[in-house]
């Protein structure tokens, strides 16, 4: 069976998978850990939580479970309802942000092609999903959905170790209304890999948005830009590599514009965009030769079409590529002279002006979508950090030292918040605590980042770039020597002949000092912006805003400097915030779905730092909170505290947990903050916290629905008799019933509302008769909603496991503006045909008027058009036809009879009904325009104490219900498959029929080339340190806290059959036991049956 049919969320018999939540591991060790990763795994569950955190498995494949079904699932959920998914934690996200008014942010973390990027999508998506919005809003959603094809066509690129990698950190922040709707955003970028731009490893590509141009270019873009094969230009043929498996570059290019054009970017901006994309390929094949020393374009012809697309002059172009304007200084003089560039210099000043130019055309397009959703002001905010992950190459450069580092950065927040900050907090609200030891990656940060004592190596750095005047190996060689000198006693640091290694938290790298120090400057020379400034494009001029006649004084800022502070805001930024956190893991490196690598999983298992994480969440404390808030939170559940406790916050907190019953066990109370053990506590108290509000609401809706109803319901009876005034006889009992419109009790019926769309709403629903062709009566319930028209029966279950069974059956779905028209006679009898255009119903309801009234209604608004009601004592209607017989018609004839029961007689194709004599034809409801007096039917006054005083109805005798007449019938009675209540026949039985119980509804790679690099990492000293980790036997966890205790409410059993005659009734069958809350000596009693409070007649009922 297939991973699709066997995983179904809510089905009670799903595969049981490893645990969900690592904290119950029977043993906490590295294997135990990833063996319960890998069985989840290879049964197609990619989540699992530790506590809060969840991790999320690479399953290098589309699983089924990220639907709109889903969405709802987890909308509102807590998080332990269903199984771990990252939409749970992305709604709790959002529910803290609108309950507590506080800014979150979730960091993703894992190496490079764990899935950060696909996991920071359904982030974005589930918010768009269920945040609401008008128009405005839903312009917000869609630039931030749109954003993620833009900025990945120009941000990410294939990489040996992932497919899609992103090769840019970006810290994307949502921000919404206090109302919850997203209504603004900014992105944050980080350290660009520009060098990919002109240089890319072995099997690797350069960015996506350049074989996009190439696949996608309709003909006249080819001929306008230029655009050749991919191996034609030098910029993309270094690696040999130019499809990636599963990736539709012509489909994704088309994605691209499209998101430039929700984004809003002008269509002549968007071709400016593709023109300089083209120009820097075309850049890229400008070769030199070596002319006496000096650097001289090899093909001149190649320097005509890069000079056309980005609108500067060929002859300015081959100077500036092949000298520069240096300053010299000279007696208190400043005097500019032109150097004359050699084939490396030239090589580089080419490469310089292509990095230079595509990274700020990407800074472009971030800015554009910031344009697109800025907001003048700040609310709330959610925070997704989608940053590249720790990646270890053959060859690592400036790169790959600059992104492992922010990443050493993220695993220090982790630690700090998860790990260091929370035992800390322990110790200072005097919690009893054993601490645990962990390693903490901060002494490798400070390795790199640290300006003194010792100095660190982005210092170093910046000192020798400072000091350096031109290109070449002799800086870097420099470099080495200086940070042997500087750190090299670190035993986190060692130094080989070509570069260093850091023992990352990760494991160790081996990073190639050659070029170090280049990209570190990071310096576009003066010559190529003041060209760029030539440009015939406004919009390429305006990527180069510098002003170049202002002095520049002090040290150029060096990318190593940038990094580092960009590095430094993020984490001050997310320390602002509420975290949560996402550990991506990855399983392979083969890219392929059921592929476990133990020895890489568990590596990842280690540094992640699991084990230790679990360790601390198992002896911890689940919630936290100061008294203050805490009170605000729950005063509802005690009188003492709601709606202000007036005292000692400490004393407050400690009646709360009292009078709620929690086990002592459970928490405990800080200096400042109340400490509370399990989840399963706090659920306990946030159930009880809605259970209140849910009481309250409900009050408060019923008051006013019950005022809205006696203002209303005069109306309602007259409009709806006003179908039959003058055509129909009524009944005497119905003329001035009240309306209810929910007759089966839905809100109690799943096995009904399956049936029914989630969000439609139920206009009416009862239980009536359908006659077949032999005038055979069955049940049918019909439900009518403002679109649809359902028709639901029972049948026995022929085969499979539930054989035997009655279940319930969808007979027939009409959609209301499908009806033709409406047939009734003009006797005081309860039948009615519904036309169609195949075949027609004859149907009998003692609801009929308030059933017509409605379908009536419902029918108009759909097609702005009047139902056709028909009044005829003979009546005639088409049945279905079945099997190779016709279908014919049938006919139903009306005479008039004695009393008030209907008789009824087939005889052949004729269905003779008799009745007596009814109301006239002209009857009106009475109108009651003041309160009626004590006795009457209608009467709704509200006592001080006791249920509101009404009219009883007399005791049921054998032909009545509710005081409305029964319809006897000269033919047999048939044995019915049903479960609602029996509205026809003789008066209930001693014993009531057995009710059929519900069914539970289940709801590898070759290559030629060296990848030993690929291999899990040497864990170094930090994994060295890590294992050092003291193993301490948590806490015991403790039960659930115990409910409160309540005295037994006396019951009463149903004597016989009653329906609902107002909104405050409660409706029952025989046999039924009722709790009941209060006994009125008017004879109505105040009960609870199946979760609903209501009134019922005394006399129905039997005490036991």
């Amino acid at each position: 069976m297939g991973s699709k049919e066997r995983y179904h969320w809510q089905s009670q018999n799903v595969k049981q998978s490893g645990v969900d939540d690592m904290v119950l591991l029977s043993k906490i060790s590295e294997e135990s850990i990833v063996e319960n990763l890998k069985k989840r795994y290879m049964d197609d569950y990619i989540f699992t939580y530790i506590g809060p955190v969840l991790i999320s498995v690479n399953p290098f494949k589309q699983m089924p479970y990220f639907t709109d079904r889903e969405i709802e699932l987890y909308q509102g959920a807590a998080q332990y309802e269903n199984p771990p998914h990252i939409y749970a934690l992305t709604d709790n996200m959002y529910r803290n942000m609108m309950i507590d008014g506080e800014n979150q942010c979730v960091i993703i973390s894992g190496e490079s092609g764990a899935g950060k990027t696909v996991a920071a999508k359904y982030i974005m998506g589930y918010i768009s999903k269920v945040s609401g919005g008008a128009e405005k809003v839903q312009h917000v959603k869609d630039i931030i959905l749109q954003s993620n094809p833009l900025l990945e066509a120009f941000g990410n690129a294939k990489t040996v170790r992932n497919n899609n990698s992103s090769r840019f950190g970006k810290y994307f922040e949502i921000q919404f209304s206090r109302g919850g709707e997203p209504d603004g955003g900014k992105i944050s970028n980080f350290l660009l890999e520009k060098s990919r731009v002109v240089n890319q490893n072995e099997n690797e590509r350069n960015f996506h948005i350049y074989y996009q141009l190439i696949e996608g270019a309709s003909e006249e873009q080819r001929q306008n830009l230029g655009i050749m094969t991919p191996d034609y230009y030098f910029y993309l043929n270094q690696s040999a590599t130019y499809k990636v498996d599963g990736t539709d570059d012509r489909q994704e290019f088309h994605e691209t514009l499209d998101a430039m054009q929700v984004i809003g970017i002008p269509q002549q901006q968007q071709q400016l965009v593709l023109q300089i994309i083209a120009g820097i390929m075309h850049l890229g094949n400008i070769g030199f030769r070596e002319c006496g020393n000096y650097a001289q374009v090899e093909d001149s012809d190649l320097l005509a079409f890069p000079a056309y697309l980005l609108g500067i002059d060929q002859t300015r172009l081959n100077d500036k590529l092949t000298s520069r304007k240096m300053d010299s200084k000279w007696g208190g003089k400043t005097e500019s002279i032109n150097v004359t560039l050699n084939v490396e210099q030239a090589s580089y000043t080419r490469d310089a002006l292509a990095k230079g130019l595509y990274s700020r055309l990407f800074d472009f397009l971030v800015e554009e979508i910031n344009k697109a959703i800025q907001k003048p002001y700040e609310e709330y905010s959610i925070g997704v950090l989608d940053i590249y992950g720790f990646e270890i190459f053959k060859k690592n450069g400036f790169e790959q030292f600059c992104i492992n580092f922010v990443n050493e950065k993220l695993q220090q927040i982790f630690i700090e918040l998860t790990l260091k900050a929370e035992q800390e907090e322990y110790v200072q609200e005097g919690i009893n605590w054993t601490a645990i030891d962990y390693f903490n990656n901060k002494i490798v940060c400070d390795l790199i980042e640290s300006k003194l004592n010792p100095t660190g190596i982005m210092s170093v750095l910046d000192d020798v770039c400072a000091t350096m005047h031109a290109t070449g190996e002799g800086a870097d060689g420099t470099l080495l020597q200086k940070l042997q000198a500087a750190v090299g006693c670190n035993e986190h640091f060692n130094s080989w002949n070509s570069g260093f290694v850091i023992h990352h938290y990760a494991g160790k790298v081996s990073y190639d000092v050659n070029g170090f120090c280049e990209r570190n400057r990071d310096v576009l020379f003066t010559d190529l912006i003041e060209l760029m400034q030539s440009s015939e494009y406004g919009f390429i001029r305006m990527l180069f805003p510098e002003k170049l006649d202002v002095d520049k004084k002090g040290r150029p800022t060096t990318a190593g400097t940038k990094i580092k502070k960009q590095a430094n805001d993020l984490v001050n930024t997310l320390m602002k915030c509420t975290p949560h956190y996402i550990r991506c893991i990855k399983p392979n490196e083969t890219k392929r779905p059921k592929d476990w690598e133990e020895s890489r999983a568990k590596h990842q298992v280690e540094y992640l730092g699991l084990k230790e994480n679990i360790r601390v969440r198992r002896a911890g404390f689940a919630y936290r909170r100061v008294f203050k808030k805490f009170l605000q939170r729950y005063a509802i559940l005690t009188p003492e505290t709601w709606p202000s406790w007036r005292g000692d916050e400490r004393q407050g907190v400690q009646h709360l947990l009292q009078s709620v019953n929690m086990d002592y066990d459970q928490y405990q109370m800080g200096r400042s903050k109340v400490f509370v053990k399990n989840p399963e506590s706090l659920f306990l108290l946030e159930e009880m916290r809605e259970r209140k509000f849910d009481t309250f609401a409900r009050t408060i809706q019923k008051a006013w629905r019950r005022y809205i109803a006696r203002r209303k319901y005069e109306q309602m009876r007259e409009e709806a008799s006003s179908i039959l005034l003058n055509f129909k006889e009524r009944r005497k009992n119905s003329i001035n019933r009240n309306f209810v419109g929910d007759y089966l009790g839905m809100e109690d019926r799943p096995e009904l509302r399956q049936f029914i769309g989630k969000r439609e709403r139920i206009d009416f629903a009862d239980s009536v008769n359908k006659y077949d062709r032999r005038f055979k009566s069955i049940k049918r319930d019909v439900i009518l909603t403002p679109k649809h028209l359902y028709m639901i029966g029972r049948e026995k279950v022929k085969k499979g496991p539930e054989k035997g069974q009655i279940k319930e059956v969808l007979k027939k779905k009409i959609e209301i503006q499908t009806i033709k028209a409406i047939s009734l006679s003009t006797k005081q009898d309860d039948f009615f045909i519904l036309h169609e255009v195949e075949y027609d119903n004859l149907l009998e309801s003692v609801f009929k008027t308030e059933f017509l009234s409605l379908l009536c209604k419902r029918f108009e608004e759909l097609t702005k058009g009047k139902l056709q009601l028909s009044f005829s004592d003979t009546l005639q209607f088409k049945v279905k036809k079945e099997g190779w017989g016709g279908g014919g018609t049938r006919n139903v004839v009306f005479s008039r009879g004695q009393g008030d029961l209907t008789m009824i007689k087939p005889a052949g194709k004729t269905l003779n009904v008799s009745i007596g004599d009814g109301l006239p034809k002209n009857t009106k409801p009475s109108r009651k325009s003041a309160p009626q007096s004590r006795g009457q039917p209608g009467y709704h006054q509200t006592k001080k104490h006791g249920p509101p005083s009404r009219g009883l109805p007399p005791t049921p005798r054998d032909d009545y219900r509710n005081g409305a007449a029964q319809f006897s019938r000269n033919t047999p009675q048939q044995d019915q498959m049903y479960t609602s209540p029996n509205k026809h026949g003789k008066a209930p039985p001693a014993t009531a029929l057995v009710k059929h119980g519900a069914t539970n509804k289940a709801r590898q790679v070759s290559s030629s080339c060296d990848m030993e690099f690929l291999n899990v990492p040497d864990q170094g000293v930090a994994g060295q340190q890590r294992k050092k980790s003291i193993s301490k036997r948590p806490q015991p966890g403790v039960g659930r806290p115990k409910p409160q205790a309540k005295a037994a409410a006396p019951k009463c059993r149903a004597l016989y059959q009653y329906v609902g005659q107002d909104v405050d009734e409660l409706s029952f069958n025989v046999n039924e036991v009722i709790d009941v809350l209060l006994e009125d000596a008017s004879g109505w009693w105040k009960g609870r049956l199946r979760g609903k409070e209501g009134l019922f007649p005394g006399n129905y009922v039997q005490k036991i």
